[in-house]
């Protein structure tokens, strides 16, 4: 189960990667928070040059503090198959 819901994560993360589609910047914000929390949990690094857009990004990834990588890559693959066609 859990080497189907990486083959999984990686496949939407292609498909997000690739789409033409113009996503919303909530929807962008949202698909970096899910993918980051997925693939680096609660590590959330300083970075020195937090300028107005990583403030935002790194806000969205916080909120999903405490959120287990499993339950991000299912919500990062729900998301990405509701909105790319």
């Amino acid at each position: 189960m859990h080497d189907d819901l990486n083959k999984q994560f990686r496949e939407a993360y292609q498909k997000a990667s690739n789409t033409k589609q113009k996503l919303p910047q909530d929807i962008m914000l949202k698909l970096y928070a899910y993918y980051k929390q997925a693939v680096q949990g609660d590590h959330f690094p300083f970075t020195p040059d937090f300028n107005i857009r990583n403030a935002f990004k790194f806000n969205a990834w916080a909120q999903l503090k405490g959120i287990p990588s499993d339950e991000a890559k299912q919500e990062y693959i729900n998301l990405v198959n509701s909105i790319i066609k």
